[in-house]
């Protein structure tokens, strides 16, 4: 018999986490996903944080994001390659797995695709709560790609922004957004440049995608009393903003560590001050001093918000009654005889070679190759 806590996990596929969104709608799914980041981050210090670990090409990143608390693990695979829209591949995909700190054992595999795109939306709406003028209602969105619907319906939903103004320098991408977001209760206006498209917005987010240093905006584009939302500088080497937006204005980062070395920061000399922005959630830092006052959240993207984001799926998913249940690791009897599971019977007619069997067949394969 197997033992009673043999560990199935939770797959949710692509399909699944698109029947969650459309069940629950796309503003709950970014609300629910925006309540418990904040949750979470007021737990900041329950958890076993690092920096992710990256892997660095000419073409691109491909990167591990590990974090955990006393009772789960979870880590999500990412990637970010620019040009991958040239050959029908998403500049950005993902997946995640978030197991028991007990046993290790994998509980849920999930895309982190589209739900990337949902935590990375949700995670700049709850530090624009927190950091920009009350009473935004105009925003700049620079890029306008596959992030750029989520983070406009985000910043309508959870901050109150009622008009948008957007350049990207892929003119069909600004075509796309408009299109998407037509019906859905936000002024839109296209705008030729990056300076017509800030002017007079309370909040400018940028969300591009190239993997250098760039400068998307400089200090002359900015005004009093914008809140800037820097989204797309998120690795070595690649920045939005320029050093003297950063030098003037208030900078809030998601864990300095990992922001050092990925964020706009990285522009900036070490002791640069910067605050995590849990610490404003919590009370312990003060958050935007006065009307007047530029704040720039350098967001570079943190393992804790995909956490969240993993275990707000994994419970709508329940909910719902939505997600397989797979065999992900070899379940026997005898969980310390794995190599008898080779030979064991399974009665489904995909019985593998008897164990004692197995080293000869092994042998002849060895000796086909050679």
């Amino acid at each position: 018999m197997l033992p009673s806590h043999t560990p199935h996990t939770v797959y949710l596929s692509v399909q699944d986490i698109i029947r969650l969104v459309r069940h629950k709608g796309l503003p709950a799914c970014i609300a629910g996903v925006a309540a418990r980041i904040e949750r979470d981050f007021l737990r900041w210090n329950e958890f076993d944080k690092s920096a992710r670990v990256a892997s660095h090409s000419p073409h691109g990143v491909i990167e591990l994001m590990p974090i955990a608390d006393a009772e789960h693990f979870a880590f999500k695979y990412v990637n970010g390659h620019p040009l991958n829209t040239r050959c029908g591949l998403p500049t950005v995909m993902a997946f995640g797995v978030l197991a028991d700190v007990a046993t290790g054992a994998p509980r849920l595999l999930s895309e982190l695709t589209l739900t990337t795109a949902i935590r990375t939306a949700a995670m700049s709406a709850v530090a624009a709560r927190a950091l920009a003028r009350p009473g935004s209602r105009v925003m700049a969105l620079i890029g306008n790609g596959a992030q750029s619907e989520f983070q406009a319906l985000a910043f309508r939903d959870l901050v109150g922004v009622r008009e948008l103004r957007l350049f990207d320098t892929d003119p069909a991408a600004s075509a796309k957004l408009v299109a998407n977001l037509r019906g859905q209760g936000l002024v839109v206006h296209t705008c030729r440049s990056t300076a017509e498209a800030v002017r007079g917005a309370d909040i400018v987010t940028t969300v591009t995608a190239d993997k250098r240093n760039a400068t998307i905006l400089t200090p002359d584009m900015i005004e009093p009393g914008m809140h800037l939302n820097a989204v797309g500088g998120d690795c070595p080497g690649k920045t939005e903003l320029h050093r003297g937006v950063l030098a003037t204005a208030a900078v809030f980062v998601e864990f300095e560590p990992q922001s050092r070395i990925e964020g706009e920061i990285q522009q900036m000399p070490a002791d640069f001050a910067v605050t995590e922005l849990w610490q404003v959630l919590a009370g312990h830092r003060p958050g935007r001093s006065g009307a007047a006052q530029v704040t720039v959240f350098d967001s570079v993207g943190f393992a804790l918000e995909d956490y969240s984001a993993l275990c707000f799926m994994r419970d709508a998913a329940a909910e719902l009654g939505i997600g397989d249940s797979i065999e992900l690791v070899p379940q026997a009897a005898d969980p310390k005889d794995l190599f008898g599971l080779l030979g064991e019977p399974r009665g489904d007619g995909k019985d593998g070679p008897l164990a004692a069997d197995l080293r000869p067949a092994l042998m002849a394969g060895e000796n086909a190759r050679a």
